[in-house]
Parts: C-alpha cells; sequence; structure tokens
C-alpha cells in the first residue's frame, strides 16, 4: 500500500462542490490501485498553471506537508493530480517536491495525474491478452512524450558542437524502442480487431443487446442476474475490462447480451482509441441497456458523461448510412441503497438530492424518458418487469428486421 495526497483544482467552469466530487471519485481510482488518500489539497485559480498545475505557493505547502509527515506512520509516497498532466508540469512539480534528506540521500515523491492512474488501473486488471495489448499500448501512448523526465539525472549535452550526453542517447533509443512496440501493438491490435468483427459477423441473426453505463453501477452484476453466468462483480472500478458475451433466453427468446467496460469522467484518450474493439459492441448493439447507479449522488451526470461518450462512438457510424441512434432501456439501478431523509416542515433551506423520495425522482426528467425502469440487481427488486420490457423491445427489433419470421414468437410464447 501506497500513501498519496490528493490535489485538485476550483475554476469558474468547475465549482468547488463539482471538484470534491471528482476528488471523491480519484479516491475511489486511489483505493482500486491500492493508494491510500491521507490529505486533499485544493486551489482556486482560473486556469491550471502551465508550470506546476497548482500555484508555487499551493506547491511549497503540498512539499512541506510531505516533509512533515516524513517521520510518521503514513509517510507520503506520491502526488496524484485531478487532471492530466503536461510533461512540463510533471517534470517541474518532480524538482519542486524532491529533497534531499541528507548529503547521500534524496527523497523522491512520485508525481501522478488521473490518466496515468487509470492505466494502471487498467494494467492491473487486464486479464486476457486482447486486454493487455491494448492496455499497453495506451500506456506506452501516453509515456512516449514523457520520456525526458526519466533520464533527468544523466546530462543532456556535452560541451559544444553536435556532442551528444548520456541522457540524450538513452532518450532517443528509449523513443525509437517505444515507438517500435507500438507500431507492433497497433498491427496486433489490427488483427485482432478484425477476428472481433468476424466473430460478431458469425453470430447469426440474433439481435444484440449491449449493457452499458458508467463505472461500478452494478453491469456485471446484472449480467450475472439475466444470464445466469459468474461474471467478475467487484465494488471497485474498472472491476472487468474484457467484453463479455453471453446468450440469453426470456421466454424462449433468444438473444446476445454484452457487458463493456464501464465510461468514466475524464476518460483518457488513449484508452477510446486502444479498446475501439470493445467499444464496437456498443455502437454495433440492437438494443442499449444503459445501467444507471440511482444512489449516487451525482447520478444524473453520471448518465450524461455516458450518453455524451455514446454520442461520440456513433458518430462514426454516419459515413456508411447507418442510424445514430440506438434504441435504448434506462435502468435505474441500486435502489436499495437510495437514501431519502424527509425534511422538518419548517426548515426553509433548498431542497437536496438527499431530501428527494424515489416516487418524487421518478417524476422528474427521468419520466420524460420513452422506457426507464428501476430496480435492485443486488436484490432482484423489479427484474420481472425489466425482463418483460426487454423481451418487447427485442421481440420489436426481431420482427422488424424479419417480417417473414414473426410468426415464430408464436411458436415460442406457445411453447411448441
Amino acid at each position: 500500500m501506497e500513501n498519496a495526497v490528493l490535489v485538485g483544482l476550483i475554476t469558474p467552469s468547475q465549482p468547488e462542490e463539482r471538484t470534491q466530487e471528482y476528488l471523491d471519485e480519484l479516491a475511489f481510482l486511489a483505493d482500486t490501485r491500492d493508494i491510500v488518500p491521507v490529505k486533499r489539497f485544493v486551489q482556486r485559480l482560473p486556469n491550471p498553471d502551465t508550470n506546476s498545475y497548482v500555484g508555487s505557493g499551493k506547491l511549497e505547502e503540498i512539499r512541506q506537508f510531505i516533509i512533515d509527515k516524513e517521520k510518521s506512520e503514513t509517510p507520503i509516497d506520491l502526488v496524484v493530480f485531478d487532471d492530466e498532466l503536461s510533461p512540463r508540469q510533471i517534470r517541474n512539480i518532480e524538482k519542486d517536491l524532491n529533497w534531499r534528506q541528507n548529503a547521500k540521500e534524496r527523497r523522491e515523491i512520485r508525481v501522478m495525474d488521473r490518466t496515468i492512474l487509470i492505466l494502471e488501473i487498467f494494467l492491473q486488471r487486464a486479464q486476457t491478452s486482447y486486454a493487455k495489448t491494448q492496455v499497453e499500448m495506451a500506456h506506452l501512448q501516453y509515456m512516449l512524450p514523457r520520456l525526458t523526465r526519466m533520464w533527468s539525472h544523466l546530462d543532456r549535452q556535452r560541451g559544444g558542437g553536435t556532442n551528444r550526453g548520456t541522457g540524450e542517447t538513452q532518450i532517443e533509443a528509449d523513443k525509437r524502442i517505444i515507438g517500435q512496440r507500438i507500431a507492433l501493438l497497433r498491427e496486433d491490435l489490427k488483427k485482432i480487431d478484425r477476428q472481433m468483427a468476424t466473430q460478431r459477423q458469425n453470430r447469426g441473426k440474433m439481435v444484440r443487446v449491449a449493457l452499458v453505463g458508467y463505472t461500478n453501477v452494478g453491469k456485471s452484476t446484472l449480467m450475472n442476474l439475466l444470464s445466469k453466468s459468474e461474471v467478475f462483480a467487484e465494488n471497485k472500478l474498472f472491476a472487468t475490462l474484457d467484453t463479455t458475451v453471453r446468450k440469453v433466453t426470456i421466454e424462449n427468446l433468444p438473444f446476445l447480451l454484452s457487458d463493456t467496460v464501464g465510461f468514466i469522467r475524464k476518460l483518457p484518450h488513449h484508452l477510446v482509441e486502444s479498446f475501439k474493439s470493445t467499444l464496437d459492441e456498443v455502437r454495433e448493439a440492437d438494443l442499449l441497456i444503459h445501467v444507471v447507479d440511482i444512489s449516487h449522488p451525482n447520478f444524473e451526470e453520471q448518465y450524461n458523461v455516458v450518453e455524451q461518450t455514446i454520442n461520440e462512438l456513433l458518430k462514426g457510424q454516419k459515413s456508411k448510412g447507418e442510424s445514430l441512434e440506438i434504441p435504448q432501456i434506462v435502468v435505474f439501478n441500486k435502489i436499495d441503497a437510495f437514501t431519502y431523509t424527509p425534511k422538518e416542515e419548517d426548515d426553509l433551506t433548498p431542497m437536496k438530492r438527499e431530501n428527494i423520495s424515489l416516487e418524487e425522482l421518478e417524476k422528474t426528467w427521468m419520466s420524460k424518458l420513452h422506457d426507464c425502469i428501476f430496480i435492485s440487481a443486488k436484490n432482484k427488486e423489479n427484474i420481472d418487469a425489466l425482463k418483460s420490457l426487454m423481451y418487447d423491445r427485442i421481440k420489436a427489433i426481431h420482427i422488424q428486421r424479419y417480417p417473414y419470421n414473426d410468426f415464430l414468437f408464436d411458436k415460442y410464447e406457445n411453447n411448441e
């Protein structure tokens, strides 16, 4: 286990309440990576400082806190920033945070941003060779422009003219090796893409349904419930990375159900590119089951993040002449964890999330959704209603696609 401090910014576009929510999520990411958050530092700035993300005064405050904790039971090992840092910012922050304990020993504090934290979680949780290839390429693409900081202890240039120092030579060699490795991985992924495309084509004419949603909303638990399988599920972010596809039957109507990787705010673009084939399950689905954790205090924003990501993914279909919209059922999960604290009659404070009952929430923007349902996958509550809704939508898709086969449903329903 490593100890860390978390650092975030309050900006005109990101108020304090949202910054704290982002840091809550960053703390959850850290916990998933077996990192213990010890303290948070927040600064109010118009924009992130181009040199050190936070101002010099705040950076000195962080440094002094680390020094003070050095001989305690929780010495700080790393500093985690809530946004992606540039190579220049990382270099300057490390230079300011590191110090010499004595003439021979130098204390080095590792600097990490949200992107590399997510990448390390993916590296830790990748199981199949496919997922490992995807994550390795994303990791190398992130590290390539940041190699210079790894060799700061070596000379950049010796003397004048064209003489090259040891550090510069090492940097160039590493960049060349990593570039070759990325090219090889890219070719491997192209082959895997073709193989997975063939696999999807070979699944026949069955309707395809994809579970989508923010990470840790209960997609894998719902997958296990509907398919009666044992997909790995855990109360941590990105518990599963590989797309799992199962054949599911509801009232004798078979279809394919896939569990996709969860989305998250500020998802690194390297991962979006690397996980193209995984996300193809979303692009090629006939029906999306958008799972939302209604017990989360900011589930509305999580819903919007997923919707925006899906819209970005579907833009690539326009050139193929395909529809940009996929039918969708929104499943509000974890109603068993929903808490409601009624306000006192004389309480004049504004209504907050915890003061709104589930029944009142159902009458808000959610009631305008064409298909939505409230369930508890953990307690199997309202699952029959969900299955009935899914059956109706899948049946309609099948009949629309194969109008001459609609008589088969009479056979299914009569169990002939």
